[in-house]
């Protein structure tokens, strides 16, 4: 046995008491909820779209249902409810599975290339994805409105897109519904669902540097139960990468089976797991040295043909949703998230002043990590006695997330820096302890929503939600064992919004909100220091340019980070509170529809992201990985007649300024620009052929900076060919 598996602790699976809790309250809000005489009948919240959905009756979009064309008019993940777009009084961007299919990504991040100041923020050595969203890093996401394990600091596999209908990214602050959350924003992933209506695709891919996937989907009713339905989707790919690693290629298995049940016209119970494995090279990238990351070969990899990494993730969740009446609807959501991760690597550590040698470390390593979710509401719809109509939300939400991290390291040879040699042999029997920790992170919060319409284009959206954060955590290392006591922490989360639509193409906005995040930092005889914080304010607007067809969008921001850790310069191992960030800016998005055929969807952002406050890095220093300008634009037309049916062609052109790789800006990255195009042919409604390429000019660039060690470059020239069979 490993040293990283010793005294790893078994899983202790969390109770069921969020759930007995969940039961009672959920009773309670249906026996205490205002209707009032006078209340309106109201569609049930989503009744008719689920039923719709299932019969493909094509009664118009919902915000979990599929987009037609580029432009979408409606999202859940601003407000929990299913609402316009137009009447959501905060930046939200949407991007649709047409999307996908038309740029044939299968990277989350190619994805998010589609949305104004959302940049790629690191790979955390191949493994995973982190995002910088109006200047600041996340490295999490929500799955269908629930967010990952609040205890990891990042999902350990990377993110497959076969079972993805829609990407949507809110901008700025979210913790007025969904508890701890970083202030740039949130990514929600809402998954396909199943229909009763029989139907299936599978996608063939080929590409360079043995580039190979299959997906696909199948989903159809299920015979012997009346109005339940199933959908299995699976992806899996294997690649060689353009890094020059010398060993087994990266590859990735995933599969997603869902199910819908609608006993009667007022219940749905809808069930998604989601199982992801992934076999991939330790892979740090490129190294800065005097201020720069060289580029002469975007190939050299640091690491041996022997380092590995395997990570695993599994997610359950459970949703019943129960019309009591036109006016109620009750919700009961549970999700439960395990997995592992463990590797063997060797890991830069320095170079050299003369820049000839990197020193490196051997690691080894192991992580687990499991959560449950509870999430119980209820949505109201009633007019008030002035007239006001109200969809008012309220529920509350408990959190369990552990993880147990286990590293050990030693000594590892040197390599040359610009032509680096592998042959090391790994002495895994010599590795010391590096650290141990246990952490366990408990959160219960309550929230409040009312969206209330004073007469049609005139809406004021009001939240608070109330948070208690338990965090109890060991570490070991080499020299301390530290078990501080456990922390209590408290956040208000409040959030206000004003829709205004003067005239029907144009919608003005304007909001204030807020996040919450406890603070994991090791403040010295401190046991609970103060919970990170943001706070944003924005102003927008929404403008259809062509009448249900083409939607511009555009909003001014300002973010304030506060209670940033930063390193104790007193005491070492220990940090200290006093660190404070802002950034600034605007930003443009278009998607929709020109003309019969040609599709758009873009986005153009300026950013001012600086440190303003803190007691080790110097004020004024810029954050990392966050450019000033950054814009992307991507448009196909299909002929729509002729003798060119079915044919079609797109473009897009991304540029991203340049970026410091971290935030003592001790070095930056240069500013590029790639040209993507595809050409693709739909022979009939069964058959599609598409090739892709990314990259036309070939240009040599850094896609996403992380440290002076971590360093990933974009890929070359790159060519991706796919076949498409549908039913």
């Amino acid at each position: 046995m490993s040293n990283a598996a010793q005294g790893r602790p078994h899983p202790v699976t969390p109770g069921s008491a969020a759930l007995i809790t969940g039961s009672r309250v959920l009773l309670g809000l249906a026996l205490s909820w205002p209707l009032g005489a006078q209340a309106q009948t109201v569609p049930p919240e989503g009744a008719e779209a689920v039923l719709s959905e299932l019969s493909v009756a094509g009664n118009g979009e919902r915000a979990s249902g599929p987009v037609v064309g580029y432009r979408a008019t409606r999202s859940a993940t601003a407000t929990r409810t299913d609402t316009a777009l137009r009447d959501t009084p905060q930046s939200i961007q949407v991007v649709p599975r047409e999307v996908l299919v038309d740029q044939q990504n299968v990277r989350l991040t190619d994805a998010l290339t589609n949305v104004s100041n959302v940049q790629p923020g690191g790979t955390i050595q191949g493994r995973s994805d982190t995002y910088i969203l109006r200047g600041f890093r996340t490295q999490t996401y929500a799955i269908d409105g629930l967010v990952l394990n609040p205890a990891n600091t990042f999902q350990p596999t990377q993110r497959d897109l076969a079972n993805v209908e829609r990407i949507e990214v809110l901008k700025g602050p979210a913790s007025v519904l969904y508890g701890q959350g970083d202030p740039g924003g949130l990514i929600n992933i809402v998954t396909r669902q199943p229909t009763l209506t029989p139907s299936a695709d599978l996608t063939v891919q080929g590409g360079s540097f043995g580039f190979r996937r299959v997906q696909g989907s199948v989903s159809g009713a299920i015979p012997s139960v009346e109005g339940l339905a199933a959908r299995f989707s699976f992806g899996t790919q294997n690649e060689a990468t353009f890094r020059d690693f010398g060993g087994p290629e990266n590859s990735r298995h995933f599969f997603a089976p869902a199910f819908v049940w609608t006993p009667d016209p007022s219940t749905r119970v809808y069930l998604n797991a989601e199982f992801t494995r992934q076999h991939s090279q330790y892979d740090e990238g490129l190294i800065a040295f005097r201020g720069r990351v060289p580029l002469d070969n975007i190939r050299r990899f640091y690491g041996e043909p022997w380092s590995r990494y395997y990570g695993e993730s599994n997610s359950i969740t459970l949703l019943a949703e129960h019309d009591v009446n036109e006016n109620l609807t009750l919700r009961q959501a549970v999700n439960g998230q395990w997995g592992s991760f463990n590797l063997l690597a060797t890991r830069a550590t320095g170079v050299n002043a003369a820049g000839t040698t990197v020193a490196r470390r051997l690691t080894e390593g192991e992580s687990i990590y499991h959560s449950i979710d509870s999430r119980t509401e209820a949505v109201g719809r009633f007019i008030d006695p002035f007239g006001f109509r109200h969809t008012a939300l309220a529920g509350f939400e408990i959190v369990d997330g552990f993880r147990h991290p286990f590293t050990t390291q030693g000594t590892a040879t040197s390599v040359s820096f610009l032509n680096p040699i592998r042959g090391s042999v790994p002495q895994i029997g010599t590795l010391a302890l590096q650290s141990d920790l246990r952490q366990k992170l408990s959160l219960f919060g309550v929230y409040m929503q009312d969206q209330i319409e004073f007469f049609p284009g005139l809406q004021l959206v009001l939240g608070v939600r109330f948070d208690t954060a338990d965090q109890l955590y060991f570490q070991r290392t080499p020299t301390t064992r530290t078990i501080p006591p456990e922390q209590h922490l408290t956040g208000v989360s409040p959030r206000v919004g004003l829709v205004w639509r003067p005239v029907e193409p144009l919608t003005l906005y304007g909001s204030y909100t807020t996040s919450f995040v406890p603070q994991t930092a090791n403040v010295l005889d401190v046991a609970s220091p103060p919970p990170e914080t943001g706070e944003q304010v924005e102003v927008g607007a929404r403008f259809d340019l062509i009448p249900d067809r083409l939607t511009v969008s555009a909003a001014a921001f300002r973010i304030l980070r506060a209670n940033v850790a930063a390193s104790d310069p007193v005491n070492t191992g220990f940090s200290i509170i006093t660190g404070q960030q802002r950034s600034q800016g605007f930003e443009g998005d278009i998607a929709g529809e020109i003309l019969p055929g040609w599709k758009v969807i873009g986005g153009i952002g300026y950013l001012d992201a600086e440190v303003t406050k803190d007691a080790t890095v110097a004020i004024g220093n810029r954050l990392p990985a966050a450019p000033v300008f950054s814009a992307s634009v991507w448009s196909t037309y299909q002929f729509q007649g002729g003798p060119l049916h079915g044919w079609g062609f797109g473009g897009g052109l991304t540029y991203v300024g340049e970026r410091f790789g971290d935030i003592t800006n001790t070095y930056k990255v240069g500013a590029y620009a790639r040209l993507d195009a595809a050409v693709f042919y739909e022979i009939d409604p069964t058959w599609r052929f598409a090739v892709n390429g990314r990259n036309l000019t070939d240009r040599r660039y850094i896609e996403q900076p992380f440290n002076p060690f971590n360093n990933q470059p974009g890929a070359p020239l790159t060519v991706l060919a796919s076949l498409t069979a549908r039913y």
